[in-house]
């Protein structure tokens, strides 16, 4: 899709474009030929993009137009008019994203959150200069006067099924890197910016470890014909530079009229003749020029009019003065970098070079390339003014003694960032001009020495992270001629982000430090002066982490300069197998084995691309949001309680204008005579209300859910419910499993699921010769962040049935709780599913009140209607994986080896019991991996106030695993063994097995666990790795490294599923299975499937085979009984019927194939170990290293088990290091956003990431010997926590105090997940003063 917009009030042709009348808009549509009758095809905007206007709906396309409900933002700016369009583009403009009239969807909604860090876009846009520049652009981007005189091209531009596709789009497909391709096209878009700006800046060398992009590299790697990257795509057409010369010197102050909203000032003067026009208030008006900041504060009303300041020229000015640089206010900061790094490299600054050049290395650590595209400088100075906003921006700044300046009405003021910080919030009358940063030359005598330093602690080291804690450093550095000591002037020390309203400067530190010759006891007050400063506010998250780490950053700044101080920046490596992470940038590439089956069941087992892959890259491949919105459809959000338990007396709406737009509010009342107030329930009997009514019985359920004419009306109206509550007559909400005891407050697990002990515990126990007692694990839950968040279309039919699409791993049990709750028999209800934009568990049974809540609102209205629920309503109300504590008391022999294991286990399962009564099993099969001697139990799974957990990858099993590793390594630290002696000597053996896994140890011959962990041991160095990381550690003070070796034993259960394979009469196959394609390879793994066993019918066996065969989307009308895509056994069980199904054909159509050859004589029918380093000043963890080795049984498709075992052990790592679930006193999810709660990234992956896939021998009970591949890795991750406790155990002894035994020292409960902030607690938050103590009094000369 390619779209070039430009405002003009005449006609104009060009490249083949059509024509239309129109007064304010011309609009080009490149990349897909298309016919317009009547008028133009539509061009707008709305939440960012495109919208039509009610006014031109009516004057220019009488009956032409679609019905309201598609006319998605009649409150914004006319851009265009709308045809009759036969085929080809439609804008539309649900949320941000651009979609194809067919329903395809490259520019795809992620829902408003930055984090999400996928580019959809590709813009190109002349400035005022008519300089070209070609840009991937952020989800987050401008309104109307964003695309304005832009060229935009989306995934389907590159390439398409009718007009083939792009060579990228062929690679991403080729290479197997695409799982569930909800992400894919902004993937794409991603490279092919790359591409597009290869080789085209005069940047030096990259950092080590990357490799700068030449054209040539790109043509020979993508097969691309020319340097304009697929025949001309990327060429700027010359009557849209005309429109934009002569725009120039068009006056008028807005693209639109007053009526629609949008103004786009020219100049300084136009912009305050708008705002003194007396047609604005503070609270209807919004003034932007990126608006990225809706991804971090997000609006809390609807606003009607917009000032864009992006085009007065005096905003983007570059000007170069003698003493620095002044950047306008709406520079990108993408453009801010450019711009710092070119005055880095000017000779006439040398000083300057300094702080131009880590200026601009900061800046590219803050948010995404994309965000920063888009997003200005000056507008994160403003937020850093307006809001407690974390910017980094500000902080260095701030240390870069950068002043601004301000027009105020006609007055223009200069004042230094600091006192900007510190005024008040400013009005529309006060204007940011520019940034001015000094260069700092004239400044520096020749005897000093100017240093700047940046630092930053955030959960991801290279960006798209908000900081803990930021400084920025400057001062001049003087040589002290009697005792040869440095000496510091002219000091400019900023903190920010560590709990504060905004970036402040240290100056009681600065006073102190001035002057005084450097040593260990002047940097140690220096320290103690700043734990006076810096301060964080009440209710600020980990506050004493964040002072630690502002000291760590002021000793980093200070310890190059001090004699006889160890400088924490630099590392001594010891060994060149050793992984080098001087700098975080550093990122080997990774590699990666295969042992590839034979052909035995060709093309089963061979590794071919995923079913309709380049569909995905495309943006082709429809998802439910994709699909075309019907006629008079309506939207909804829901609105949930704060509360967690509390009658609802009241919801009210704020007068706002988004309260405005509210049609109505569905609610529990509205449910039909016959029905019932169901949203979920599960094998087990349970129930779960669609509606808290009248009770509210936790934060985040479901009171109603508002409707209105857009998404974005229907989630801007949910936030203006003001609900009332009382508790009067209630008792106390349960939140935690200790409340749940006390209460007795449980769910009953059915004895057939509930989990069997072994052997004696109390005789095991007494053979023991150690044994430790009643020590404590915690593990937090964990999001399912899938990127398509829950989402549904209900379309009412006739004769009282519903057609639902679902984004859903159960559509079978999705229609029968649409049926309760709606009172209909389950043959009204067809629920359909074709693909989902990632499950994890979380689209099973929690899809179901989404997918029953549009069903009630579709059967109340008797219109359709869509929800898709935004992230952080998503977060708020799914819920999760099951949080737990573990006790444990253990018994072991000197050697190692367990005698016994009693494990006593609370369980937090929610309000209702969901899928939780299988929890209890899975997680005591996980822990069963080792064998215990004897193991013995007490298992309660509580019923409390929080939202209901259900299923993730790997249920219980993950938390089992982690807990019996915390239980071997605790046992390693006490007798003071390695832990892998440990895990070895209670290895099971296979009579062990058995004992443990009676009805699933299989045979003899398939118990590899010991064969895999020796072979990974003997091929990943294992050993002289373990013990270069003690040499590593010896030799440094301030970074640690652990490795870790973990085994996994995963019971899968495998259930039973339908399929039909049909041969049609041209030779054509469709074939249709009861699982849902989630990523995970599933269509297919049935189609290889279906060839191996259909090859036989014709002459050519397979050959040519695949490409007859069509998958059918999921249908519980066509295919009755599909079950749950879940366990990771969903593949297989689907090939076993397809195979099944298949067997019967051939049976049937064998003697008719030999009839017609005797006719005619032809027929036609065309295991893991890990590596890490931390870093003791901050806690930050870098993964170096892991290596997998994992037995795949036969796989079916190598390739596609590859990125399922690859992704579910990166989530893995997600669950036990990184991603931090939290709630409030109520029960209420506040990491709520990607703002709060961070998924792994390319940053915090393994920098060296090993997997093989080992295929084995034959299973008698496998379909075809395969075995599961979706969650058993998710285990894993395990590997990496356990590696962080060996590095902080490092760290722990490193800065032991005389008193304490080496035992409590390796001992210490390291919870789920362990995030930097935990890593550095562990390690010590006052180490540095400990340090420098230590140091002043021995006396620094001593020091080594």
């Amino acid at each position: 899709m390619h779209a070039i917009f430009t405002t003009t009030r005449r006609l104009a042709e060009s490249y083949g474009g059509r024509r239309w009348e129109g007064e304010e808009t011309l609009g080009y549509v490149l990349g897909r030929r298309w016919k317009a009758r009547g008028c133009a095809e539509r061009l707008g905007v709305a939440e960012g993009w495109l919208g039509v206007n009610d006014r031109m709906r009516r004057r220019r396309c009488p009956g032409s137009f679609p019905e309201r409900d598609e006319v998605r933002a009649p409150e914004l700016r006319i851009v265009g008019g709308w045809g009759d369009v036969r085929k080809g583009l439609r804008w539309s403009c649900h949320y941000g994203h651009l979609r194809w009239g067919g329903g395809a969807g490259g520019g795809r909604w992620f829902p408003k959150e930055e984090g999400t860090d996928v580019a959809w876009a590709q813009v190109a846009r002349r400035d005022f200069g008519m300089a070209l520049r070609w840009q991937v652009r952020s989800a987050l981007a401008r309104r109307g006067g964003g695309i304005h005189f832009c060229s935009i091209i989306t995934t389907e531009g590159l390439g398409n099924t009718k007009d083939g596709f792009h060579a990228i789009q062929k690679r991403m497909s080729g290479f197997h890197a695409s799982q569930c391709g909800f992400c894919t096209p902004g993937m794409c878009m991603s490279i092919f910016s790359s591409l597009v700006n290869a080789d085209k800046s005069k940047k030096p060398a990259p950092p080590k470890g990357f490799s700068k992009l030449s054209v040539s590299e790109a043509e020979r790697s993508y097969h691309l014909p020319s340097y304009t990257l697929g025949g001309g795509i990327c060429t700027f057409p010359d009557f849209l530079k005309s429109e934009i010369k002569s725009s120039l010197d068009f006056n008028d102050a807005s693209i639109s009229g007053p009526r629609e909203g949008w103004y786009c000032p020219k100049s300084i003067k136009q912009y305050y003749k708008l705002v003194n026009s007396g047609l604005f208030s503070e609270s209807s008006v919004k003034v932007v020029v990126g608006n990225t900041s809706t991804g971090v504060y997000k609006d809390q009303d609807l606003y009607d009019k917009y000032i864009d300041i992006a085009g007065i020229p005096e905003l983007s000015a570059i000007v170069r003065k003698d003493k620095g640089i002044e950047i306008g206010a709406a520079t990108s900061i993408s453009k801010t970098i450019e711009i710092l790094n070119q005055e880095s490299e000017s000779t006439s600054s040398p000083n300057g070079s300094v702080v131009f050049r880590k200026l601009a290395e900061h800046m590219s650590k803050v948010a995404s390339p994309f965000v920063r595209n888009t997003a200005s400088i000056g507008g994160n100075i403003i937020l850093a003014h307006k809001y407690p906003f974390r910017s980094d921006i500000a902080t260095i700044l701030l240390g870069a003694a950068a002043t601004v300046n301000l027009q105020v009405s006609s007055k223009t003021l200069h004042v230094n960032l600091e006192q900007f910080l510190e005024q008040p919030p400013l009005d529309h009358s006060t204007l940011l001009l520019s940034i001015f940063i000094p260069h700092w030359t004239s400044d520096c005598k020749k005897e000093h020495t100017l240093v700047f330093e940046t630092y930053r602690a955030a959960p991801r080291p290279l960006g798209n992270a908000v900081s803990y804690v930021n400084s920025a450093f400057l001062g001049h550095v003087s040589l002290d001629k009697s005792s040869g000591d440095n000496i510091l002037s002219n000091l400019h020390l900023a903190f920010g982000a560590y709990g504060t309203e905004h970036a402040i400067r240290a100056r009681k530190v600065e006073e102190y430090l001035t002057g005084k010759i450097l040593s260990a006891s002047v940097v140690l007050e220096a320290i103690r002066l700043v734990r006076e400063t810096i301060v964080p506010v009440e209710g600020t998250t980990h506050p004493e982490y964040r002072v630690s780490v502002a000291v760590g950053f002021l000793f980093s700044f200070l310890s190059p300069l001090c004699k006889g101080v160890i400088d924490p920046g630099k590392t001594l490596s010891i060994s060149e197998d050793l992984v080098d992470t001087d700098n975080v940038h550093n990122m080997p590439l990774s590699s990666r084995r295969e042992t590839l089956s034979g052909d035995e069941y060709t093309p089963v087992g061979d590794p071919i691309k995923k079913y309709k892959v380049e569909l995905q890259a495309s943006g082709e491949a429809i998802y439910v949001d994709d699909i075309p919105a019907p006629k008079n459809c309506l939207y909804g959000e829901f609105i949930y309680s704060t509360q967690p338990l509390a009658n609802v007396k009241s919801i009210k709406f704020k007068p706002s204008l988004a309260s405005k737009k509210i049609i109505t509010v569905v609610s529990a009342k509205d449910i039909p005579t016959g029905g019932r107030n169901i949203g979920s329930t599960f094998w087990f009997g349970d129930e779960e209300p669609l509606f808290g009514d009248p009770i509210a019985e936790f934060a985040g359920q479901a009171l109603g859910v508002v409707i209105a004419e857009t998404q974005r009306y229907a989630d801007m109206a949910a936030k203006q419910a003001v609900v009332e509550y009382t508790t009067d007559g209630l008792k106390a909400p349960i939140l935690t499993v200790e409340q749940a005891v006390q209460n007795n407050s449980y769910f009953q697990v059915p004895p057939e699921r509930a989990p069997k002990q072994v052997g004696d515990f109390s005789k095991g126990m007494a053979e023991a010769d150690h044994k430790i007692m009643s020590e404590e694990v915690k593990l937090a839950s964990q999001y399912y962040f899938y990127m398509e968040t829950q989402t549904a279309l209900a379309i009412p039919d006739e004769d009282n049935t519903m057609t639902v699409y679902s984004s859903s791993q159960f559509p079978e049990l999705a229609q029968n709780v649409i049926s309760k709750c709606l009172g209909i028999p389950f043959n009204n209800v067809r629920v359909i599913t074709r693909r989902a934009g990632g499950g994890f568990g979380g689209k099973a049974v929690r899809s179901l009140h989404i997918a029953t809540a549009a069903a009630l609102c579709a059967h109340t209205l008797r219109r359709p209607v869509r929800m898709y629920l935004n992230r952080n309503t998503d977060m708020i109300m799914v819920g999760g994986r099951h949080p737990m504590k573990a006790r444990y008391s253990v018994g072991f022999k000197s050697d190692g080896k367990i005698t016994a294991l009693h494990l006593d286990l609370l369980i937090n399962a929610g309000i209702s019991a969901d899928a939780s009564p299988i929890i209890p099993g899975t997680i005591i099969s996980g822990l069963k991996k080792y064998n215990w001697g004897a193991l013995s139990f007490d298992v309660k799974l509580c019923k409390t106030n929080n939202t209901s957990k259900s299923v993730m990858r790997a249920p219980g099993e993950t938390q089992g695993s982690l807990i019996a590793e915390a239980i071997i390594e605790h046992v390693a630290a006490v007798l003071s063994l390695d832990a892998n002696t440990v895990r070895q000597r209670n290895f099971h053996s296979y009579d062990s097995l058995v004992l443990f896994y009676p009805e699933s140890a299989g045979e003899s011959s398939t118990y590899t666990l010991h064969s895999i962990f020796d072979r990974l041991a003997s091929t990943s160095s294992y050993l002289k790795r373990a013990e270069s990381i003690k040499k590593f550690n010896s030799c440094n003070k301030w970074r640690k490294r652990g490795i870790s070796s973990v085994p996994l034993i995963l019971k899968v259960r495998v259930r039973p599923a339908p399929g039909r394979v049909s041969v049609l009469s041209d030779g054509s196959i469709v074939i249709e299975v009861g699982g849902i394609e989630l990523g995970q390879g599933l269509w297919t793994k049935v189609q290889q499937m279906a060839v191996y066993a259909l090859g036989q019918l014709w002459p050519n066996g397979c050959e040519g085979l695949l490409d007859r065969i069509r998958v059918l989307q999921s249908d519980t009308l066509n295919l009755i009984q599909g079950g749950v895509t879940a366990g990771s056994t969903t593949s297989e069980s689907s090939c076993a019927a397809t195979l099944q199904a298949c067997n019967m054909l051939v049976e049937r159509l064998k003697p008719v194939l030999d009839r017609l050859q005797l006719q005619s004589g032809i027929v036609s029918w065309d295991t893991l170990i890990s590596q890490v380093e931390i870093d003791l000043l901050t806690g930050a963890i870098t993964i170096l290293r892991s290596d997998l080795i994992y037995d795949s049984g036969k796989s079916l498709n190598p390739a596609v088990d590859l990125g399922q075992i690859e992704g579910s052990f990166i989530q893995g790592i997600g669950f036990f290091i990184y991603e931090e679930h939290q709630i409030n006193s109520d029960g209420l999810v506040i990491s709520n956003s990607t703002w709060d709660y961070k998924i792994p990234s390319v940053d915090t992956i393994p920098k060296q990431f090993n997997v093989e896939v080992l295929n084995t021998g034959y299973h008698k009970n496998r379909v075809l010997s395969s075995k599961a591949s979706g969650e058993p890795a998710v285990v894993l991750g395990a590997s990496v926590h356990c590696a962080v406790r060996e590095a902080i155990q490092a760290a722990r002894i490193e800065f032991a105090g005389g008193s304490e035994s080496t035992s409590s020292l390796l001992t210490f409960q390291l919870d789920v997940p362990a995030p930097m902030t935990l890593v550095k607690e562990l390690c010590g938050l006052d180490i540095v003063e400990m340090y420098l103590e230590d140091l002043s009094s021995h006396g620094v000369g001593n020091c080594n």
